[in-house]
């Protein structure tokens, strides 16, 4: 089917399931963050319902593995001396 999701990745920790997410769209990858809201208004739910999940449509399988394994492989980093604007 064409709206068939499937979980690529799960965190215990909401923030680095959303910057892994921002690196799969950059990528070409429509995904999505799920539970992120419920894990992180309790914490300690967190291992027990498997934390936050990005979920990517099936077709996309393929592509958001290899945007994962960058992202683990440390390709998406910034460099220490990386120009990111003036503080606001």
């Amino acid at each position: 089917m064409q709206n068939d999701y499937s979980v690529i990745a799960q965190f215990l920790i909401p923030t680095e399931a959303h910057l892994v997410c921002g690196c799969l769209v950059a990528a070409g990858v429509p995904a999505v963050v799920c539970d992120d809201q419920l894990v992180q208004a309790n914490l300690l739910w967190a291992p027990a319902i498997g934390g936050a999940r990005i979920l990517v449509p099936e077709e996309f399988m393929y592509k958001a593995r290899a945007a994962l394994a960058a992202y683990e492989r440390g390709e998406y980093a910034l460099a220490e001396d990386a120009d990111v604007g003036a503080p606001r």
